[in-house]
């Protein structure tokens, strides 16, 4: 059975009920990005997960991605001068659990080289995107991240993607 809501359009005091919200926009399948820097502060490799991440412009060249306000760890990659968004490939799965968790385990046996910039490239991603913030927009229980596009890389491999809360893949 489809879920519906009563009203295609709620007046700014109606509520929404947020979790038919979560379960119709996980409807939409996106690819998952890992976030990734060097924490200024430690020198330790930090990120996380996301799978709110699109392109914004190409002149100038602009990248957008949302993060809770309760991220612990977007702080300390925000601190970053740069910092990679990290297209994640089909088998990385695991790559993206370990950066979604909370801790200072992320990087345990991850493979990750630097970037110009000095940021972790995880291995095997299907692509990476060296960045420094332009802007950021609050909104609701996120922030909106602007980042320009100072240093790109692709491979031929197969995206990592997220549909209605669980990981999958292209098929032929």
């Amino acid at each position: 059975m489809p879920t519906t809501t009563d009203s295609p359009s709620l007046g700014p005091s109606e509520a929404l009920d947020s979790a038919t919200f979560r379960t119709v926009l996980g409807h939409f399948a996106t690819g998952v990005v890992a976030i990734t820097a060097i924490d200024p502060e430690t020198g330790i490799p930090t990120g996380l997960a996301a799978n709110s991440f699109t392109s914004v412009s190409l002149d100038p060249p602009l990248v957008g991605f949302c993060v809770a306000h309760t991220s612990t760890s977007w702080p300390r990659v925000r601190t970053a001068q740069r910092y990679c968004v990290n297209i994640l490939a089909e088998h990385q799965e695991e790559v993206c659990r370990q950066l979604s968790r909370k801790g200072a385990e992320k990087f345990r046996d991850v493979g990750w080289a630097p970037s110009p910039g000095g940021a972790p490239v995880l291995d095997e991603a299907v692509a990476w995107l060296e960045v420094t913030t332009e802007d950021e927009h609050l909104a609701g229980d996120h922030v909106i991240v602007v980042a320009r596009v100072c240093h790109l890389a692709a491979e031929d491999r197969s995206p990592l993607l997220f549909f209605r809360g669980g990981y999958g893949r292209f098929t032929d």
